[in-house]
């Protein structure tokens, strides 16, 4: 199962902004792509994604030389290799590169390249991208994390506060929480036209409307929730998503809406208040990357009472896992392939964290393309739970009726854990 070719390209992502797709070939004919997927709010500790910057050619956003590193130096290092053997690919491309963070040949390019071989090799040997990947031991479905709201940098800041999210915590299957959710996206679009907002629809397809503050987006939700006929705090609770690194100057964090400043310990406050108030089940980036710090202390008020994850703070990165866990500064993990740039240091992230006694979420990007592979990852690893964006838009709902197919393709083997993940961190 030799690669026979390599060969990459320019599509583009959800943001109508450029990203490379490759396609690998091997000896039998058998073909694997790849998509790579980037994000708009994003860690200065992530993997470095490779862009032209030139800025007469899509903003300065074209991957011309990405795909020129894939169709030249990689392509002429990989044909031959056998597409089975996954680690030794993706070593060999760590190797190539070179450096420490991806910036010689990029992320985008080298998980390009991962990805396809990952494809291709679970079509050459006759099994599902998941199997493959999970040498035949995934059989969880994910809980997801479904956004309802979205704000911050993925809607202009129109709020602070990136994403309000959705965990049906008494779904009986993963079905079931994709009904329950339609119900309160739903019945979320009705009341904002009821109440005369602004409304369209963020990067990631939660909607996108005008509140006077942060608290006004939970206090709707959980109206939402009442008006499609569950009950807040024990059918379905919150997630937020604060990407406080967006919202720290080095000294304070800032709010727009209201305009607010606030210390380390004054947000942390804030947080532990707001989780207190309303009937919030997990917290993502509450602090700055920076605030090391300030994660232990809010760890220590807030561990056992939500689920506390790490996105900017670890970036997919194992080094970077293993200073949370000495710090007890969360509690579970976001994995994303493209912070960190291939799929066995992807894998390796999330067995760090289940390892460890944590909690990975697999995740996709604000600017995503049509690919599923996060799908097969989530379930491949049983990681437990899955954040891809909201209920609406093609490479959302793309992600969400694969993971559909895959529950068929599992059959009898399928599980699904429900919010019962939650108890391996919380004392509930």
């Amino acid at each position: 199962m030799k690669i026979q070719s390599v060969d990459a390209y320019q599509i583009f992502d959800s943001r109508g902004n450029p990203t490379v797709e490759c396609v690998i070939t091997g000896a039998s004919g058998v073909t694997g792509v790849g998509r790579v997927p980037s994000g708009a709010s994003t860690g200065q500790y992530e993997a470095l994604e490779l862009r032209d910057e030139d800025p007469l050619r899509f903003g300065g956003r074209s991957v011309t030389n990405a795909i020129e590193h894939i169709n030249g130096e990689i392509a002429a290092a990989m044909i031959g290799s056998d597409m089975r053997n996954q680690e030794a690919l993706d070593a060999r491309l760590i190797e190539l590169d070179g450096s420490q963070n991806k910036s010689r040949l990029g992320a985008n390019t080298v998980l390009a390249v991962s990805l396809a071989a990952a494809d291709a090799a679970s079509k050459a040997t006759g099994r599902a991208l998941y199997e493959y990947l999970g040498n035949g031991q995934g059989s969880l479905l994910p809980l997801p994390e479904i956004q309802i709201i979205g704000g911050g940098a993925h809607a202009h800041w129109r709020v602070d506060i990136q994403d309000f999210l959705l965990v049906v915590m008494n779904a009986v299957s993963y079905e079931d929480s994709l009904k329950v959710t339609y119900d309160i996206y739903q019945k979320a679009g009705d009341l904002l036209v009821q109440q005369g907002r602004a409304m369209g629809v963020a990067d990631e397809g939660g909607y996108w409307p005008l509140f006077e503050t942060n608290t006004a987006v939970l206090d709707f939700l959980v109206d939402a929730i009442d008006a499609a006929g569950y009950v807040a705090g024990r059918d379905c609770m919150i997630s937020l998503d604060f990407a406080a690194s967006d919202l720290y100057d080095g000294e304070c964090y800032r709010f727009r809406v209201p305009d607010g400043r606030f210390t380390s310990d004054e947000f942390i406050d804030l947080v532990t208040d707001w989780c207190h108030r309303y009937p919030i089940i997990s917290i993502e980036d509450p602090l700055a990357d920076s605030d090391w710090t300030g994660w232990t202390r809010l760890s220590g008020r807030l561990h056992d009472r939500v689920q506390i994850v790490g996105d900017d703070l670890f970036t997919t990165n194992p080094q970077r896992i293993h200073k949370g866990l000495e710090n007890n500064a969360a509690n579970a993990v976001l994995i994303k392939p493209n912070q960190i740039g291939t799929v066995t240091e992807t894998i390796a992230a999330i067995e760090l964290t289940k390892r460890n006694g944590w909690l990975p979420i697999v995740s996709a990007r604000s600017g995503e393309t049509e690919d599923t592979f996060i799908a097969h990852l989530a379930v491949a690893t049983n990681a437990g739970q899955i954040k891809v964006g909201s209920f609406a838009r093609g490479e959302r709902m793309a992600k969400w009726n694969e993971l559909i197919r895959i529950g068929r393709a599992l059959g009898n083997r399928a599980r699904f854990e429900g919010a019962r993940i939650y108890d391996r961190i919380l004392h509930r």
